[in-house]
């Protein structure tokens, strides 16, 4: 027998779909009553925006959209009061919601575009469901939590014709811009190397996940929260931050820096999809010579290889580097004892024949090694910026929504930040994979570590490691349907 719960969310849902499909197919009038009395401005020249998860990053998401003095916050959504307080009171005029199914349901007409700042876990299915219903979509990074919504929210913004951008800022900063034009000025020579690394992350890892259960807080919507994760009871120091390190609802030190740092070599060297990955982890021992074992959690370190297919700009394939939880790679020779390797913390660094280069986190402050090589550049500009750099990401997006489909360039589409994001989550199935347990002739086995995993890209699976293909698509929770176009 179905709860009460579950037949509301039956309920919403069906109403939900019944209503996208209509609205879907209908042309979108915006109500004067939304835009403001006298002296407003035409649906065309202003976007009305819709936040989902509207705290933390969200929140200064839509301080962002409201700066670029083109946009309108017009609805709020959030499954925690307390999280959407401050973006309450800076907004007052916005419509606040606390299920997004519903604000979609009843507000469809009356905004243009959707913002998404909430867990990993829930990015894929609320940004679909906008998508399909013809609205232009904000994602923050990563774009996704599995490698199959990356694929299919790529395929959705080109069949629904929206305007996308995922939130790794630093695709708008000159940074990528001037690497592409020293790289293709050939100052580098050939990349086959590619090294990125954070240290991230900054939030517990490699940890068991807590026995004591806690009262949940009355601001909070548990079961929304929890959206397509597994029903889990609600414990302490996971919201609204620690839940980067739980696989079932976080990505872990890559979903929050790799889209920033590895963001440079996809738009340097024009990678798409990555055909091998292998990685290892750090170790965390509970006892003498007891290593734990907490599949659950990310873990406290890793080192991933991936293999990327030769470009249109390069001569073979291309090897990239991730490393997190402080772990850097060697220092290069060029770089002098005292200097700043990327900023210190996070960075990126290209390998050519001729010659490297590095920068810093959001492709910042690019330079050629060795230092004293870069008063003596001279490529002249090829790559128009974006003004304001990072910051102008999202006016970008913005100006970009207002013109419409296919009108003007976005620094991060889902064209691009769907592969990119594709490769931080196979980094991520290939660290999973080293917690893979088997029990042979009564001894516990892990066959997935140290293990090269070669992946079949059109069909989006490891063929040498199938245990490993678990991590491609999860399952939604009951009540939660899987995404499909």
């Amino acid at each position: 027998m179905k709860t009460e719960q579950e037949n509301k969310n039956t309920s919403n849902r069906r109403d939900f779909i019944k209503t996208s499909a209509i609205a879907a197919a209908a042309f979108m009038i915006v109500p004067r009553h939304v835009l403001g009395g006298q002296g407003f401005l035409a649906p065309s020249d202003r976007l009305l925006v819709a936040g989902i998860g509207v705290g933390g990053k969200g929140q200064s998401d839509l301080d962002m959209f409201n700066k670029s003095g083109k946009a309108d916050i017009a609805f709020l959504c959030d499954v925690d009061d307390r999280r959407a307080a401050n973006s309450v009171k800076a907004f007052p005029k916005a419509k606040y919601y606390k299920d997004w199914r519903e604000m979609l349901d009843k507000e469809h007409k009356n905004f243009d575009a959707v913002s998404v700042s909430t867990p990993d876990h829930n990015h894929a299915i609320q940004a679909l469901a906008a998508m399909q219903l013809g609205k232009h979509v904000y994602v923050q990074k990563p774009l996704t939590h599995d490698i199959y919504e990356a694929r299919i929210l790529t395929a959705a913004a080109k069949k629904y014709k929206v305007v996308t951008q995922m939130g790794n800022q630093g695709a708008s900063n000159d940074g990528p811009r001037q690497m592409k034009e020293w790289y293709e000025a050939g100052l580098i020579g050939d990349v086959h190397t590619v090294y990125a690394w954070t240290n991230r992350p900054v939030w517990p890892q490699g940890i068991p996940w807590p026995t004591q259960k806690a009262q949940i807080p009355k601001e909070l919507d548990w079961n929304l929260w929890l959206g397509t994760a597994p029903e889990k009871d609600f414990v302490d120091k996971l919201v609204p931050f620690n839940w980067r390190g739980w696989w079932d609802y976080g990505t872990g030190a890559l979903g929050d820096m790799g889209c920033h740092l590895i963001e440079a070599p996809f738009s340097v060297l024009n990678l798409k999809y990555a055909k091998e990955v292998e990685a290892s982890v750090g170790s965390v021992y509970v006892d003498e010579f007891k290593r734990g074992y907490f599949p659950e959690s990310c873990p406290p370190s890793s080192h991933v290889t991936l293999k990327f297919p030769k470009t249109n700009k390069t001569k073979g394939d291309v090897t990239l580097h991730w490393m997190d939880g402080g772990i850097q790679p060697e220092r290069p020779e060029e770089l002098e004892a005292n200097e700043t390797f990327g900023d210190g913390g996070n960075g990126t660094l290209f390998i050519g024949t001729k010659g490297k280069m590095m920068s810093e986190t959001y492709s910042a402050n690019p330079k050629l090694l060795p230092l004293s090589k870069n008063k003596d550049i001279k490529v002249a500009p090829k790559y128009a910026r974006v003004p304001d750099g990072a910051n102008g990401h999202y006016k970008q997006w913005v100006e970009a929504a207002i013109a419409g489909y296919g009108k003007q360039e976005v620094s991060s589409p889902f064209e691009i930040a769907g592969p990119l994001t594709e490769a931080l989550l196979m980094a991520n199935l290939a660290i999973r994979s080293f917690d893979i347990q088997k029990t042979v002739n009564g001894k516990v086995t892990y066959p997935g570590r140290y293990t090269k995993m070669l992946w079949d890209n059109d069909n989006m699976k490891v063929t040498n490691f199938d245990e490993a293909n678990q991590f491609v698509k999860r399952e939604y929770r009951k009540g939660w349907n899987n995404l499909t176009l």
